[in-house]
């Protein structure tokens, strides 16, 4: 567990007991801090074992009303003191508290206790603001910060294997694996290697990534901000938090990229790293000059994408340059690098190949939640039978034009369908299969030897499952129905 000596004795407010909320809650407990928690689901509460609390008396956190529902849970402070307690943190005064810690998944952007703690001039913040404000008691180390709209999870998981081949101490945090906190402290000269929403940016104020990364910015969740401006402005704080020498690494080829490098450029002290070079066309260039100093470096020896088994496609070859440029800047050699390309075994969900029934591969890319991130997986197999649909994020499919010639038939599922059906009807056959398990089932009866069926849905999925892996799950289990 990740601790703090700086939080014992303060008090903090925590909304949300998911996973990260609740070992924010362990953490500080273990500090000496103390803390009030809340989340409306029972179980989730449950999970933390209420009992008995010891001398719990009038503080920090008193309730406002008679219903406020505090609920005591068992003191963990060796003096006995008490330490935690169960409360609607919307009944309760916050004055008082050193901070309100938020799980990234609660919507603060129009929760109404952000309003409240502001008033209260308590700062809101999330786990990896209290991660950054550990780093000082850990032994020494580096953090590299992962952020954009689609392939954050891949490069995060290729950075750390390029680290372990490399020999180096490295663990996976933030929106991936386990919650920072929970983890135990890396050995002197370890890396973490975080995976950053835009939420836990925004719930960050002292993060100063070695190496921050920029992936590419893309409209998503625009339910939680003003405009896409806001949500751009979001990605951009990880660089803004960062000193010098520490180095950013910004990927050139995306929409706003050329400008996004420039404005940072010009206007930030750090060092800043592209894949940048106005002698190659291609978007897809690998090798290209690291920055408008001249830097460069020859990489003809490092293996090519076509000796990368799991990081096939145009977007993963911009995720693989984007970790190169990182691990490089922590010092790994390239050889190493070049070694770790050919051995990283992908993560679950993204372009994996799940089954092949009667000369039919099965792709699950159920991790694919917005059309700019199907796009990638459309252009990467001929003759592909689409499953598509969820919880749409947009009432477009623009992004996947390009790529309708590749597809043989379309399957919609779930509250888009109709409309992703209406949309895709006058390019291809369209099947409105409605679940999952029928579109897998109907795929099956019209592929042919050599087809592919791709689960790409360009959505959420919480109309019909718990979340993209629940879905990725089912989308197995259905392939493996038919054998």
């Amino acid at each position: 567990m990740i601790t703090s000596p700086a939080w014992r004795g303060r008090g903090y407010a925590v909304l949300g007991l998911a996973r990260s909320g609740q070992a924010s809650v362990r953490a500080l407990l273990a500090a000496g801090a103390e803390v009030v928690a809340w989340d409306s689901d029972a179980a989730r509460r449950g999970a933390l074992s209420p009992s008995p609390l010891q001398g719990r008396g009038p503080g920090r956190g008193e309730a406002t009303n008679a219903s406020s529902g505090i609920s005591p849970l068992p003191t963990l402070s060796p003096e006995g003191e008490r330490a935690f307690a169960f409360a609607d943190l919307e009944t309760i005064d916050l004055a008082g508290f050193d901070a309100l810690v938020v799980s990234p998944g609660v919507p603060i952007n129009r929760h109404p206790l952000a309003a409240k703690a502001r008033a209260a001039g308590v700062p809101i913040i999330g786990d990896i603001e209290l991660f950054a404000e550990a780093r000082a008691g850990l032994p020494p180390h580096k953090v590299v910060g992962i952020t954009g709209t689609n392939g954050k999870s891949t490069t995060t998981a290729l950075i750390h294997h390029i680290l372990e081949t490399a020999g180096i101490p490295s663990l996976m945090g933030g929106n991936i694996g386990l919650p920072i906190l929970e983890q135990q402290p890396l050995p002197e000269g370890g890396v973490y290697v975080l995976e950053l929403s835009s939420y836990q940016i925004d719930l960050t104020r002292s993060l100063d990534c070695d190496v921050a990364v920029l992936l590419n910015i893309t409209p998503d969740h625009l339910d939680r901000y003003k405009d896409f401006s806001a949500y751009r402005a979001s990605k951009l704080r990880l660089f803004k938090m960062m000193r010098p020498p520490h180095i950013g690494v910004l990927n050139w080829h995306v929409p706003v990229g050329e400008a996004l490098y420039r404005t940072l450029f010009e206007t930030h002290p750090c060092e800043f790293w592209s894949n940048y070079d106005d002698n190659v066309e291609d978007p897809y260039d690998l090798w290209g000059a690291f920055d408008e100093h001249g830097q460069t470096a020859s990489r003809d020896h490092l293996s090519t994408q076509q000796d990368w088994p799991t990081l096939q496609g145009p977007h993963n070859a911009q995720n693989a340059i984007s970790a190169i440029l990182a691990c490089e800047a922590l010092g790994v050699p390239e050889e190493v690098i070049s070694e770790a390309l050919k051995t990283f075994t992908g993560l679950p969900h993204r372009m994996q190949r799940v089954g092949v029934v009667a000369g039919v591969t099965y792709v699950d890319d159920s991790k694919a939640t917005n059309p700019e991130s199907v796009a990638p997986a459309l252009g990467a197999f001929d003759r592909i039978h689409w499953i598509l649909g969820g919880r749409a994020k947009t009432d477009d499919l623009d992004a996947c034009a390009p790529y309708f010639d590749r597809i043989a038939r379309a399957y919609t599922i779930g509250e888009a369908g109709p409309r992703f059906a209406e949309i895709l009807r006058p390019h291809m056959a369209v099947d409105e299969s409605g679940t999952l398990d029928v579109a897998v089932a109907r795929a099956h009866r019209a592929a042919m030897p050599g087809d592919t069926v791709l689960l790409s849905p360009a959505c959420a999925s919480f109309d019909q499952f718990r979340d993209y892996e629940a879905r990725g799950d089912a989308f197995r289990d259905a392939v493996e129905g038919l054998t």
